[in-house]
């Protein structure tokens, strides 16, 4: 019989509703993700293309609300992570010497490995702020508009050999870390079932492609194009 104490535990403290605190800070950032990605493919465009992207997106008041319900939602998910890994390994106690299961039943190797992901990918963020948003300041005009020249301190950064090792070593964990997240939200939300599991895990995995394929294009063209 439950508790007072059970009774009484506000819904996002219990583990179901961790889980869909995951899915939804999980979602606010799979659409920031592919957005950041499919703007940072302007650099194909033009040089200009891409500065005046960037500066649309870091100029003005709105980047500060941005950032701090992204900065929440990632505290969020991770907090929420750590709790349910926690709680799962105290539930399983001596459980998990246990054979673990094959097949369909089994834990796939994304879902096994989500905690490493999970801190390369952290460790790849706070690096990823810290290399281009306080990194190196150059300036550049663009139709009249003195702004930031991102373009030459993308290029710059990407012609080092160890950034652009590290940069597609975090990628790839990215894009699992991704292609597990979308099976694993639609089941947090009740989504996912037996008829439609197989194509849920196919969009899993061809999001988390994509934008990793995305992102991944731009260190390999610099590094190219400096060789």
């Amino acid at each position: 019989m439950a508790t007072a104490n059970t009774m009484e535990k506000p819904f996002f403290l219990t583990s179901i509703g961790k889980k869909y605190l995951m899915g939804l800070t999980g979602l606010v950032w799979s659409g920031f993700v592919l957005g950041h990605m499919a703007g940072n493919l302007l650099m194909f465009y033009s040089a200009d293309a891409y500065n005046k992207y960037g500066h649309a997106i870091t100029s003005g008041a709105m980047i500060y609300a941005i950032e701090t319900v992204l900065v929440l939602c990632l505290i969020t998910h991770v907090v929420c992570a750590i709790s349910l890994t926690l709680e799962n390994r105290a539930a399983r106690g001596h459980q998990r010497y246990a054979m673990t299961p094959n097949g369909s039943k089994g834990a796939t190797l994304a879902s096994r490995t989500m905690a490493i992901q999970g801190s390369v990918i952290l460790a790849f963020v706070i690096l990823h702020i810290a290399t281009f948003k306080y990194g190196t300041y150059y300036e550049t005009t663009v139709d009249g508009v003195v702004m930031r020249d991102l373009h030459r301190l993308l290029i710059e950064v990407f012609q080092q050999p160890g950034y652009v090792v590290w940069y597609l070593i975090a990628l790839v964990f990215l894009g699992f870390h991704l292609s597990h997240g979308v099976g694993s939200l639609f089941q947090s939300f009740g989504l996912k079932n037996n008829a439609n599991e197989k194509l849920i895990q196919r969009l899993g995995w061809a999001y988390g492609l994509i934008v990793a394929a995305g992102f991944l294009a731009q260190p390999i063209y610099c590094f190219v194009r400096g060789a």
